[in-house]
């Protein structure tokens, strides 16, 4: 773990909510020079802890409002059934997430459609097409109750 300072993770928290934000402002909001502000941002890129910016989009806007959560449990944990999986679901442009994980199902999707018909397309062309699957379980959410993409710093 890379040591961040208390002024490192005030920057850090104001641009996780305002990417956009300018130097000047940004400066201003953590109590440093601006010349001194950019350094520590800039450092920050460097070192990987500032990966990316980005605009967060409106599913619903875009007409993509239902959210399914997928549990896949594959034939076997080979190496070449995981490599096998993990690059066919990547090229999946509805799912936002591919998480391996521990416990009863061996992945978790977060997929995104238009509505259950959409979802049903997903699953048909895409899902059940993917390399070693030996079951899938589908969870559709009723309301996203809380949603950042802000990390506690």
């Amino acid at each position: 773990m890379t040591e961040i300072d208390a002024t490192d993770a005030r920057i850090l928290n104001v641009l996780q909510r305002k990417g956009r934000i300018s130097n000047a402002d940004l400066s201003e909001q953590v109590h440093l020079s601006p010349s001194a502000c950019h350094r520590r941002v800039q450092r920050l890129e460097q070192i990987g802890i500032i990966r990316d910016y980005v605009a967060l989009l409106d599913p619903r806007k875009l007409g993509r409002p239902t959210i399914v959560f997928v549990e896949i449990t594959l034939q076997g944990q080979a190496d070449e059934v995981l490599d096998a999986f993990e690059r066919e679901v990547s090229v999946i442009p509805d799912v936002l997430e591919c998480h391996l994980m521990a416990g009863t199902a061996d992945y978790l999707l977060k997929v995104v459609a238009r509505d259950t018909e959409d979802f049903a397309r997903i699953h048909r062309r895409s899902l059940a097409r993917l390399p070693g699957v030996a079951q899938m379980h589908s969870s559709f959410a009723l309301r996203t109750v809380r949603q950042t993409t802000a990390l506690p710093v």
